[in-house]
């Protein structure tokens, strides 16, 4: 199942942002990947990673595309993160991801990166996590997101806690 993107989007390699690409190898069936990634991400994702204003409780996949993906914070603060575009488990999830330069939700779609992540299996027990996030450019300060989200401390650093998670 999945959601086109909205027509005349450029290619993400045509974009004046370059799109940023990560992968990690994890020693777990894609099937199993998939579920810690998209089923369990409060497990492994950054707790200074958030948009809630207190102590985050829980990280949500809607399980089918235009369903959403957000936080819920003690309080039951609820903030959107963006929308699933594509859900194909074991092998592919792509979300926009909808926070503006200062971190917060944007709802306008025009402003949204996209994260595309795929499972491909490597073996029975090995499967390499390879993640793209494209389509910096339509966020508003673009250039400085993507080196944010480039060096060690952006999806290196995710992907890490992802891998650990996945162990």
């Amino acid at each position: 199942m999945s959601i086109s993107p909205s027509p005349a989007v450029p290619d993400a390699e045509e974009a004046s942002v370059p799109p940023v690409r990560k992968q990690v190898s994890v020693p777990v069936p894609a099937q199993r990947a998939f579920e810690i990634f998209a089923g369990h991400p409060l497990g492994w994702w950054p707790s200074d990673h958030k948009l809630v204003p207190g102590q985050r409780v829980r990280i949500e996949f809607e399980k089918w595309p235009g369903g959403r993906w957000y936080e819920v914070d003690a309080d039951a603060v609820i903030a959107d993160w963006g929308r699933v575009l594509v859900w194909e488990p074991p092998q592919r999830l792509v979300v926009t991801w909808q926070t503006n330069g200062l971190y917060q939700y944007d709802p306008d779609p025009a402003h949204a990166s996209e994260i595309e992540v795929r499972f491909t299996a490597d073996g029975p027990e090995q499967t390499v996590v390879e993640l793209e996030h494209r389509y910096l450019d339509r966020l508003a300060s673009g250039d400085a997101i993507r080196g944010m989200i480039q060096s060690g401390g952006g999806w290196v650093a995710i992907l890490e806690l992802f891998a650990k998670a996945a162990q």
